[in-house]
């Protein structure tokens, strides 16, 4: 038997006015996702503690086994390890998104925050940016003093790693929860350090504002990269180990560092696929055969994270969000359970919305999502679709912890 987790980030999400108030799951069109929804278990899970924020860190933490409570230190320290970043003792490491502000003549702490990925960036140009950023004598004399220094990563996400950073009372509230609005009402505060950042973003807006790069943006059309945003602090954390606790070992197959991360300190392999975006023109067909090979070469376990449908919805793009679920449908689990069928595997699928994402807020929520497992071997006949509604209908698992049991068959 393999044993396959699939999550469709943010892709639950409450009734949407456009869609007649439906959620996109009830709207789209996946009939291969419902036609398994049909023969297998339906449910609805609580991945994200009432004690969390919702995100897919504390949400994947727990889908992974691991109780948030226990183990969350903060989103950064997981992105760097699934990034290769060591933390030494008294480090603290930082999201360091790139961040479009708006064009306008106001004061920093006046402008409002228009995306945070600085319109989708591309990796390359976001690496070139933040290199040339920490390089440039001004900006990189600044960081030096508060004993930061950047990890680039191919994305709009970077690591920055702060030398005995005072996180005690810090609060960075995430970009992505706040689109659209006047940064200074959300600026960095709690403490100290946290102002010290503060200046460095404004010191950051002003070098970046005008780069040539940026310009060129500007002049094609794109949102410029004119801000960094440093948040999702913490510091080095220990997880516990996957197969000494569930007895079977795998890979985990993604874009996003957060995932590999939370996958290798848990004692999976990182599968990095060329051509994997976390957007609608990610590589598909490459991160399904990445994980069949996985699975045919003697793993009892695998995980294909596709960050697409919660990208789309940050971005406020709905026929996006709608198009990744489709393509989740059928570019990932039609050729995935194909391809496994050809093979003759016995399998079982969890399918999962990590959190929801709504398209009314743009941001996270930490409600229950549906889950789905389906056996190969069995039916276990809901003959109800994908749906969070259908999911409601089922059994409600609380904590999320115990969902990768169920997948296992630890539990019924």
């Amino acid at each position: 038997m393999k044993y396959i987790l699939v999550i469709g980030d943010g892709m639950a999400d409450n009734p949407v006015p456009e869609l007649q108030n439906r959620t996109p799951l009830e709207a789209v069109n996946k009939p291969f996702i419902d036609s398994l929804a049909k023969r297998a278990l339906l449910g609805s899970a609580l991945t994200v503690p009432k004690t969390q924020v919702p995100g897919s860190d504390t949400a994947i933490l727990s889908i992974f086994g691991c109780d948030p409570d226990l183990y969350y230190t903060g989103r950064s320290p997981l992105e760097a390890a699934g990034a290769g970043v060591s933390l030494n003792p008294g480090d603290v490491s930082y999201r360091c998104n790139m961040i479009a502000l708006e064009d306008c003549d106001k004061p920093f702490a006046e402008r409002k925050i228009i995306s945070h990925s600085a319109g989708s960036i591309d990796g390359e140009t976001s690496i070139a940016l933040v290199t040339w950023l920490f390089n440039e004598p001004e900006f990189k004399a600044a960081a030096d003093k508060v004993g930061m220094h950047v990890e680039p990563s191919p994305s709009f996400r970077h690591i920055a790693v702060q030398k005995n950073g005072d996180t005690d009372g810090f609060v960075a509230p995430p970009p992505h929860d706040h689109l659209g609005e006047v940064i200074g009402t959300i600026c960095l505060h709690g403490n100290k350090n946290a102002e010290d950042l503060w200046d460095l973003m404004r010191l950051a807006h002003e070098k970046l504002n005008h780069h040539p790069m940026n310009e060129q943006r500007r002049a094609a059309g794109k949102l410029p990269a004119n801000g960094v945003w440093f948040w999702a602090e913490g510091t080095a954390v220990k997880l516990p180990n996957f197969v000494e606790r569930y007895g079977h070992g795998g890979s985990v197959v993604s874009a996003v560092p957060l995932v590999h991360g939370i996958g290798a300190l848990v004692g999976l392999k990182r599968v990095f696929v060329e051509g994997a975006t976390g957007e609608n023109d990610t590589n598909f067909e490459g991160k399904v055969q990445a994980a069949v090979d996985a699975l045919c070469a003697g793993d009892d376990f695998a995980a294909i994270h596709i960050e697409a449908p919660d990208e789309a919805t940050h971005n406020g793009n709905l026929p996006m969000k709608m198009e990744a679920i489709e393509l989740l449908d059928s570019r990932v689990v039609e050729p995935l359970c194909r391809k496994l069928t050809e093979k003759g595997e016995d399998y079982r699928i969890l399918l999962i919305s990590d959190h929801k994402t709504l398209m009314s807020t743009r941001g996270h929520d930490g409600d229950p999502v549906p889950f789905m497992v389906y056996d190969s071997t069995k039916d276990m006949g809901t003959g109800l679709t994908y749906t969070e509604k259908n999911g409601e209908a089922g059994p409600f698992v609380d904590p999320g912890t115990r969902l990768m049991g169920i997948l296992f068959g630890e539990e019924n």
